[in-house]
């Protein structure tokens, strides 16, 4: 059974996932390093700011990713082999794909490292690998 989940939805709970797991340092303990262009990080974070918006970490990366750009999971232990690049078209298809009780955790605000750990597995890599 799939959940449906609309873009802004997906979007939100993708950020938040990113703060939970990427932003405290989580997936490092799987030899994982998230990427952008640098240029595109400074041009989004320059454009939250100038719109007054919070230009936090994560709100940038999911700034790069509303303007067409992709966000990398760099594999630092294994020769690249789990490099995995992603848009903004896999953040809406795949965040619903993730296992349900992670899905009630995002929506009943009861979500931790572990929760966001299992969505963004299944949007970079479609199904749950590490951990």
């Amino acid at each position: 059974m799939t959940t449906q989940l609309t873009p802004q939805e997906s979007e939100d709970f993708f950020c938040r996932a990113l703060c939970n797991a990427v932003g405290t340092g989580y997936m490092d303990g799987y030899g994982l390093r998230m990427a952008c262009d640098r240029s595109q990080y400074k041009d989004c974070r320059e454009h939250l700011l100038r719109q007054e918006k919070e230009a936090c970490y994560e709100d940038i990366l999911m700034q790069i990713l509303r303007d067409g750009g992709s966000l990398t999971f760099e594999d630092l232990e294994c020769d690249g082999e789990y490099t995995r690049s992603i848009t903004l078209k896999e953040v809406h298809e795949r965040v619903q794909l993730s296992p349900a009780e992670h899905l009630a955790n995002m929506l009943t605000e009861d979500d931790d490292a572990e929760t966001a750990d299992v969505i963004l597995q299944t949007v970079f890599f479609e199904d749950i690998i590490f951990g």
